[in-house]
């Protein structure tokens, strides 16, 4: 019998597997354990084909037991290793793996990640609270945060609600809306897109606890669900911040990439577009199109990205740089029910504390976990509530007062 199934067999034995990292450690490490599992092209994975690799995903070992299979093209069609990367591998037993991989192999990839997550396990919070990530934070233990932000951290500059009851869609009248796709889009956001130009919203107390963040050197990469723009009113630099949905300050052709300067475009929109919330008087009553002055086309937008629509490739290679090394994952005022970019929290390592702020729990079917314990292994906080709320907290907990004094004239 060879090393790896020496490795293998002694794993299936330990009780607990993948769940006391400890019992299973000199065996990972004194066989090197490398298994090789099956391509899984059935219906447990679904195939996802990129510019330079193929990506199976699906949960394999249940809904919060994610695998993700990455074959760049080269790879595929001669049959070399690939990659496997388990989130949440504390949760899945070897045996599982085996079950579900050893049969009919084409494929070999290498879970000799799990290894390397235990080696190189992090410093942690020492409680589960605001309190210990403060503490966490001034440790000097903590040096890369990554930051994933939704609607949530916005409310507090009173950017209108859309979605919810009483919120713009549900005051509008539709039959006012023009038919054509560019009008009827600018028609619906008219108030938003000006609004956004004229800064008519400020950056809350939230954006700047970020910016806080960059200032001490900690923060490494923002990555913003949102589309409003205020992360740029603060003093995060432009490469830090990841528009994962794009961003309303910035107006492209949708035709041929032309962009356009925002207060050119918003110029137009007041001139061309009408507005069906009759909030402005001066507004045309009927709408027209709006031409792009490289090609003509009336295909001029901002750069959002609608539903359905592939996010930026800045996403996907900024991700792929930060979490590996990641030492604390901010999930605030998000429901992380959006793809990929709730992904992120399943692709820091999994010593890596995650701090949800947020109103109420979310993200438990892609494994965090609430009501645990430092001494249970947990890594997840929960602090609930109003974004802007807990950063302020948090700013007293760290001793920054003193950065919030010198903004506090520029918030809402």
């Amino acid at each position: 019998m060879g090393d790896t199934e020496n490795a293998i067999h002694m794993l299936i034995k330990a009780p607990g597997i993948l769940q006391n990292k400890e019992s299973y450690r000199s065996a990972i490490e004194s066989k090197h354990l490398e298994l090789t599992v099956d391509e899984f092209v059935n219906s447990s994975l679904t195939e996802y084909s990129k510019q330079n690799h193929i990506e199976y995903k699906g949960n394999v070992f249940g809904k919060d037991r994610s695998v993700s299979i990455r074959c760049d093209l080269a790879s595929r069609s001669s049959g070399a290793p690939c990659k496997m990367y388990i989130a949440n591998p504390g949760i899945v037993r070897m045996k599982d793996i085996l079950s579900k991989g050893l049969q009919g192999l084409t494929v070999t990839s290498s879970i000799r990640h799990i290894a390397r997550s235990v080696r190189s396990r992090r410093q942690q919070p020492q409680t589960l609270d605001l309190a210990g990530i403060a503490a966490y934070i001034k440790s000097g233990k903590c040096k890369s945060v990554i930051v994933l932000t939704g609607a949530g951290v916005s409310t507090g500059a009173g950017i209108p609600d859309f979605r919810s009851p009483g919120g713009m869609y549900g005051t509008l009248n539709p039959s006012l809306i023009t038919a054509t796709e560019q009008e009827r889009y600018l028609e619906v956001r008219r108030p938003f897109i000006l609004g956004t130009a004229e800064h008519r919203w400020k950056a809350t107390l939230s954006h700047w606890f970020l910016s806080f963040l960059h200032e001490e050197g900690l923060l490494t990469r923002l990555y913003t669900q949102n589309i409003d723009g205020l992360d740029y009113q603060t003093d995060i630099p432009p490469e830090k911040i990841v528009p994962v949905h794009g961003s309303v300050g910035i107006v492209k052709c949708e035709h041929c990439q032309h962009e356009v300067p925002l207060a050119d475009f918003c110029r137009d929109v007041r001139a061309n577009i009408k507005d069906i919330y009759g909030h402005d008087a001066s507004a045309p009553a009927a709408s027209s199109p709006i031409p792009c002055p490289a090609c003509n086309r009336a295909t001029l937008k901002p750069n959002t990205v609608l539903f359905g629509s592939p996010l930026p490739r800045e996403f996907f290679s900024c991700a792929a740089a930060d979490t590996p090394t990641a030492d604390l994952l901010i999930v605030a005022g998000t429901s992380l029910v959006v793809q990929p970019a709730n992904q992120l929290v399943q692709s820091v390592q999994d010593s890596c504390p995650r701090l949800i702020v947020n109103k109420e729990r979310v993200g438990m079917d892609l494994g965090i976990e609430y009501d645990g314990s430092v001494a249970a292994g947990s890594r997840d906080v929960f602090a609930e509530g109003e974004a802007d709320d807990t950063f302020m907290e948090l700013t007293k907990l760290l001793g920054w007062e003193h950065k919030f004094d010198r903004i506090c004239d520029r918030l809402p």
